[in-house]
């Protein structure tokens, strides 16, 4: 029965227009030396080992055997056989810039921007298009992951931000009170990729606050 459900959900998924690799799992501040095996494993696992897995899934209908039995999901619903599709993997400004404390995370991002670009020259005869989102800072539970669920410190990396609550359109004076990029700004984004028309491909986007400029180099205002 269980397979029986996977089966099917695999039909179901691989038929879809666009995969979002969304995985941004972030562990400690430890020096590298210092960075427990679990948290090592656990990012590379989720940010990389996961978007590669899904990748290929969905380009090649590449699924673990294990998970849909005798199920023939190798039918017309892969990317490379509809010769469409779009994958969008979500990547960082780790993964352009490292910074200290960030040996692991940023090793994971810079093996997303990596592997999103070999797929983006490993496509270039076919439909599909390839997109990498690379947000900086970002309010969402990011950072209280990051710190285990110390709220008080999770704060101190926004320490200075007015944060963006609730929406407010893009066009409207007052945004421009609101300092800190949210979930929602990063979904925007997303769907802005996915919606060109199909002879346009956006290969990177590269989203930030106004007022930061690198992973360390951010103006906070009064604090």
């Amino acid at each position: 029965m269980v397979r029986t459900i996977y089966g099917i959900f695999f039909r179901a998924v691989l038929a879809s227009h666009a995969t979002v690799n969304n995985a941004g799992y972030v562990l400690g501040t430890e020096r590298i030396g210092q960075i427990p095996s679990a948290d090592i494993e656990g990012m590379f696992n989720t940010n990389v080992f996961g978007l590669i897995n899904m990748t290929q899934i969905f380009i090649n209908g590449a699924s673990p055997r294990h998970w849909v039995g005798s199920h023939n999901i190798h039918s017309r619903t892969e990317m490379k056989a509809r010769n469409s599709g779009h994958v969008i993997n979500i990547g960082s400004v780790a993964g352009r810039e490292p910074y200290m404390g960030g040996g692991i995370y940023c090793a994971t991002k810079h093996a997303v921007r990596a592997f999103t670009g070999v797929l983006l020259r490993e496509l270039v005869e076919t439909k599909i298009r390839v997109t990498e989102i690379q947000p900086g800072m970002v309010e969402t539970e990011f950072s209280l992951v990051r710190f285990r669920g110390d709220k008080e410190a999770a704060d101190k990396v926004y320490e200075g931000f007015t944060p963006r609550t609730f929406f407010i359109c893009r066009s409207l004076p007052i945004a421009a009170k609101f300092s800190l990029v949210t979930a929602g700004d990063i979904a925007e984004e997303i769907v802005w990729s996915a919606s060109r028309p199909s002879h346009v491909t956006i290969a990177e986007v590269f989203v930030m606050p106004t007022n930061q400029a690198t992973p360390w180099l951010v103006h906070r205002g009064d604090k």
